[in-house]
């Protein structure tokens, strides 16, 4: 039997084991063969399959019987979880051979064994963001934590420590020098998650992950032959980002403390801090502006006074022996890297090369300085689909995203399984080519106009987004003088209340399942706070804790207005979250306020709905949103 017919076979036998006894899905078994067909023969496949599809299964089961060595890609962790807890096991379970399988993720990702020892030395004397308190008790919690873990994989934590708390205890890229540099490299969790992935048939990383081993020349994953990407509408933003790198004032701040473990010179240190805050200074008037031909003065000197300050780093470190007494050598190399990156960045702002595109991103009191190719196809091209074959699905896959991602045609099959969604029935696509162009004097009476004939059509029930605060303020005002019911902006309210004034409850429980589904933490903490005056909905999600990460089932323990339906699923909480509830007053008071804090850090971020938008049909006329539905239509 071919890989496609074996495919097909196991998977008609692997979904009928489902519970329930799952579903025939055509589509499902289409991309299947195609999965193993591109994998037999050598060739890309990009494949658009809509939700409910089924198309994590729908390449995991030819992978599984390739034989071959396969790296998927993910770009939430909601479905890289999905993957490593359900798909994979279910998979291994049903399949006529045994299934290796494993997830790595970023260094930094782990407990660092060395930093560990160090902190323990130095008795938790660190120069924390946030000292204090509470830092000190999620110290004393990972130091716990540290002796118990066989991963050291920050995702096993009953907790979310801060940031300054985890850099205390981890290391990053640009910092880690590698275990054969390090007196902890031979029982470094990183290496040993590395070596366990080197084993498996199946290895699962993130997207960030795959572009930072693409940028390293192939040294961070192991050796493969397949790698599939789900998510692939994502891979062209993410790898460049990757292929880039960004500088900031942060940065260097945080360059200042790893050399100011090494060395003793409050003047040097100084002088760093200094540069760091300069660059800022000068950071801060472009921000959201590409940098084009010369730099402005006052970013150029502050870059060279930068440049300076990193030799003079470098100088100091270089007299420190690599071979001092104890911590000194491991604290050494690990500042020799982080300076080293940091200057090879310096330089490459200095003379970003016509391939490559620079420019400011905000928010001013943070503002960074990013560098990323104009062309990621490039990229991928030299160090991805030259050496392996590529899979790429998406439930929308935008029509240039080949073109984009530099693939060439005469080595990809291109397919579309449908969808079991009826946009035709569900959805309509109205564009106003007649308006005016948007620079035009006539473009503001004419949309705002418009605007009021679908709103009314409508009846209400409207979300307008606008490019500017300018445009969105305008028409606002217009709008409230021209329609009888109430105009909401984002002005006017906080975002939960805004939220909290526009949607209906039916509507927060579509929310809530979108939630689950995508597994982010942050936006189910601010669904909890938006929603604890309305008990239907803490019901709802209290019914479905057992689905939500472990941060948000200890917030939702946390929350008294939920005590009563959290009670009724104790038997569905994780143990972390389950300790809590079992806890004291004292427990529970710590973690609301931890929960408060953190939806007050959450409240200053801007959430955007995404675009990846599949119409159905052909632009529609004005009369098709105005006329009342036929029977059988919809609108």
């Amino acid at each position: 039997m071919t890989l496609a017919e074996r495919t097909v076979a196991t998977l008609d036998r692997v979904t009928a084991a489902l519970p329930g006894g799952g579903e025939h899905r055509e589509g499902q078994r289409r991309m299947a063969e195609a999965v193993a067909d591109a994998i037999t023969g050598g060739h890309h496949l990009v494949v658009q399959a809509g939700t409910g599809t089924g198309k994590s299964l729908a390449y995991l089961v030819p992978a599984a019987l390739s034989a071959t060595s396969v790296v998927v890609v993910t770009a939430t962790k909601a479905l890289q979880d999905q993957l490593v807890t359900k798909d994979l096991p279910f998979l291994a379970d049903h399949l006529d051979r045994d299934l290796d399988f494993a997830l790595l993720k970023g260094r930094s990702n782990y407990l660092c064994r060395q930093r560990l020892a160090e902190l323990d030395r130095d008795q938790g004397s660190l120069d924390l963001d946030d000292a204090g308190t509470r830092s000190s008790r999620e110290l004393e919690r990972l130091q716990g934590w540290a002796a118990t873990t066989e991963t050291g994989d920050r995702a096993e934590l009953d907790f979310e420590p801060s940031v300054a708390a985890w850099s205390a205890v981890s290391v990053g890229p640009r910092e880690c020098p590698g275990a054969a540099k390090c007196p902890r490299g031979e029982d470094c969790f990183a290496e040993q998650a590395r070596r366990v992935a080197a084993e498996a048939d199946v290895l699962v990383v993130n997207t960030h992950l795959y572009g930072t081993h693409l940028a390293s020349g192939g040294a961070v994953l192991p050796e493969h032959e397949v790698v599939v990407f789900d998510e692939a509408h994502q891979l062209e933003e993410v790898i460049s980002a990757t292929a880039g790198f960004e500088l900031s004032g942060g940065r260097l701040h945080a360059l200042s403390r790893t050399v100011g473990a090494v060395l003793e010179d409050p003047s040097l240190t100084a002088a760093l801090d200094a540069a760091a805050d300069r660059l800022t200074a000068a950071l801060a008037p472009e921000v959201d502006r590409r940098l084009r031909g010369a730099v402005d003065p006052e970013l150029a000197d502050a870059l060279l006074e930068t440049r300076a300050r990193l030799e003079q780093a470098q100088a100091a470190l270089r007299k420190v022996p690599s071979d001092g007494p104890g911590d000194v050598a491991a604290r050494r190399e690990r500042a020799v890297k982080a300076t080293t990156s940091l200057t090879d960045d310096v330089d490459a702002v200095m003379d970003v090369p016509a391939t490559h595109v620079a420019w400011v991103a905000g928010p001013e009191a943070t503002p960074s300085l990013k560098v990323a190719p104009v062309d990621v196809g490039e990229v991928l091209r030299e160090g991805l689909w030259e050496h392996r074959t590529a899979i790429l699905t998406s439930a929308t896959i935008p029509p240039a995203l080949p073109l984009h991602l530099g693939l060439d045609e005469s080595s990809l099959t291109q397919l579309d399984v449908g969808s079991p969604f009826d946009f035709e029935a569900h959805a309509l696509l109205y564009c106003a080519a007649h308006l005016p162009e948007p620079r035009a004097a006539a473009y503001e009476a004419a949309m705002i106009d418009e605007l009021v004939g679908l709103i009314e059509a409508a009846g209400g029930r409207t979300l307008a987004l606008f490019t500017s605060y300018r445009s969105m303020d305008r028409a606002v005002e217009a709008l409230r003088g021209e329609l009888p019911g109430p105009v909401l902006s984002q002005r006017d309210l906080p975002k939960p209340a805004l939220v909290e004034a526009f949607t209906t409850d039916e509507e927060r429980l579509a929310v809530l399942d979108q939630l689950i589904e995508e597994g982010d933490r942050r936006p189910l903490l601010l669904f909890i706070e938006a929603c604890r005056e309305r008990p239907a909905l803490l019901a709802a999600m209290c019914e479905r804790v057992g689905e939500l990460p472990l941060t948000v089932q200890r917030a939702l323990v946390a929350t008294p207005e939920a005590a009563s339906y959290v009670e009724k699923a104790v038997d569905q909480l994780e143990p972390g979250a389950l300790r809590l509830w079992q806890g004291g007053d004292e427990s529970m008071r710590a973690e609301r306020q931890l929960f408060d804090s953190r939806i007050g850090e959450l409240m200053s971020f801007q959430y955007f709905v995404p675009d990846a938008f599949d119409p159905r049909r052909e632009p529609a006329p004005k009369r098709e949103l105005t006329d009342p539905p036929g029977d059988g239509g919809s609108q």
